[in-house]
């Protein structure tokens, strides 16, 4: 009977957790072990498992998460669909020793393109994260056109919801960095932009 049930289930949990790419005291202290451990390991495990239950026996079963975020209705699913996408691309988006500090390649002729320099995009990111009110994601999305563009998201939600290409995005949920940097968001936000591997943010694009 259990050899079943374990069967089953592993049948019905389509969604995993992503691995790190790093170990979880390696991003410290700009984001410490202890956040990790509560922000990936309890949160984004909450919204995997949530997902996975939510989609059992529905049209969204065995989809992808962005085919969901992209079409389904506000909700439960799509809550925990965008939150798990979110999460996923913010924690493989950070490496402990970036080869460069800011953008190269077809990612940086863009940004000089759509935003004038770097420090322009930066500034402009910076301050969509810091006064985005309550909890939610600011994102760097690319449009259909391919224009790079500053997004604001509420809650879980995610600029494939509007069509576009996520390409970096900062979480301003409070449980992102409360433990770190308590009501500090700017100081988090300032430091995010340390860790940030841009070879992985260019090859979304």
């Amino acid at each position: 009977m259990n050899v079943l049930l374990t069967t089953i289930t592993s049948l019905i949990m389509t969604y995993s957790m992503p691995t790190l790419p790093y170990a979880k005291d390696a991003l410290a202290p700009i984001i410490s072990q202890e956040t990790i451990d509560f922000h990936y390991g309890k949160h984004l495990q909450t919204y995997v498992n949530n997902l996975n239950a939510l989609v059992s026996g529905t049209p969204f079963e065995g989809k992808t998460v962005e085919e969901i975020v992209a079409v389904a209705p506000d909700g439960a699913i799509f809550n925990n669909a965008g939150q798990v996408l979110n999460h996923t691309l913010y924690f493989l988006q950070f490496t402990p020793q970036p080869e460069q500090n800011q953008p190269t390649g077809k990612l940086a002729e863009a940004i000089q393109r759509d935003f004038g320099n770097f420090e322009n995009f930066k500034d402009e990111m910076t301050q969509a994260a810091t006064s985005l009110f309550g909890s939610g994601w600011a994102w760097l999305a690319m449009n259909k056109d391919g224009k790079l563009v500053i997004v604001k998201e509420p809650n879980g939600s995610n600029p494939i919801r509007q069509g576009m290409k996520p390409l970096l995005g900062f979480d301003v949920w409070e449980h992102a960095y409360y433990l770190d940097y308590q009501n500090r968001r700017t100081d988090h936000l300032a430091n995010l932009w340390k860790i940030i591997d841009w070879k992985v943010v260019e090859n979304r694009m």
